[in-house]
């Protein structure tokens, strides 16, 4: 073969598709448009409105009412106390009935003279201080909704309704309360 040949085949081997400059041009263009609007499509079918799975109700108005309701709520109390004392029997209906009424976990009913006779015979103090701070599954009640004052006559209430003669306590005198309280 002659030099000049194996020179042209050498150069067309090297040469790629582009041969021109107008050919260049538009395959630049096209390297930076076609992704463009490959994504601008794909943005487009991602966004495009809610397209729920059959059957599935996770996108309705109620199921997002539902997850953004409040989870709990701040009541904000004068720490003198309530202005009105409950009596024993609200707050057994308020506080210990979920219980109490069932024999739920082992707890006495009430009424049940003989679930609740070794208990009433330990005496009042040792019942408020089970009351107050909890014992076997019975959550500590105080600091709760009631004072411990209120839990005490809970506590009264549902010892008497067993047979008890436990006297009600006395309630506490505001202006000795506050006189005691640190400053």
């Amino acid at each position: 073969m002659s030099d000049s040949t194996h020179a042209a085949e050498t150069h067309d081997a090297h040469e790629g598709p582009i041969k021109t400059p107008k050919q260049l041009i538009w395959t630049v263009v096209a390297a930076f448009v076609v992704p463009v609007l490959i994504i601008i499509m794909l943005t487009h079918f991602v966004s495009n409105e809610s397209k729920p799975a059959a059957g599935s109700e996770g996108f309705s108005e109620e199921a997002i009412a539902r997850r953004l309701q409040p989870v709990g709520t701040i009541e904000l109390r004068d720490a003198s106390g309530p202005a009105v004392l409950r009596t024993g029997e609200q707050v057994y209906q308020g506080q210990c009935s979920a219980c109490h009424g069932t024999g739920a976990a082992g707890a006495p009913k009430l009424g049940d003279a003989a679930a609740w006779a070794p208990r009433i015979a330990t005496g009042f103090d040792a019942l408020l201080h089970s009351a107050l701070k909890g014992k076997g599954a019975m959550s500590p009640q105080g600091g709760g909704e009631f004072s411990d004052f209120e839990i005490g006559r809970g506590v009264v209430y549902m010892a008497n309704q067993a047979g008890g003669k436990l006297a009600e306590p006395k309630a506490p005198d505001a202006a000795a309360s506050a006189a005691s309280a640190p400053n």
